[in-house]
């Protein structure tokens, strides 16, 4: 495996503005298509698609094991992705509102 140089968390942190800063640019679902696709490998495009699908499921208060058997992805990724629509702040919250996802839950 290739070893990195250590990088600071302020040229972490400037990367990732720079990657929301190129997502926001985007303008049609296929340029974000086309992005995410040169950006990521497909196992980790496998990876946010998962936890992507899983949230409507959550959203409508469907036990873990339903979506598990619904989706085939794991209970420990629902359980994250379950976390994370409960912090204030969060993305998947956003975007599913934007969306227009049914009732959105406010934990």
């Amino acid at each position: 495996m290739k070893r990195r140089a250590p990088v600071s968390n302020r040229e972490r942190d400037a990367a990732l503005e720079g990657l929301c800063a190129a997502l926001a640019r985007l303008r049609t679902h296929g340029e974000v298509a086309a992005f995410l696709r040169d950006l990521c490998t497909p196992a980790e495009l496998e990876a946010l698609a998962d936890r992507w699908q899983v949230v409507p499921h959550l959203l409508r208060g469907e036990p873990y094991r339903e979506i598990h058997d619904a989706t085939a992805v794991s209970v420990t990724t629902i359980g994250r992705v379950a976390r994370c629509l409960g912090e204030p702040d969060s993305g998947y919250q956003l975007a599913a509102k934007r969306l227009g996802f049914g009732r959105v839950r406010n934990d």
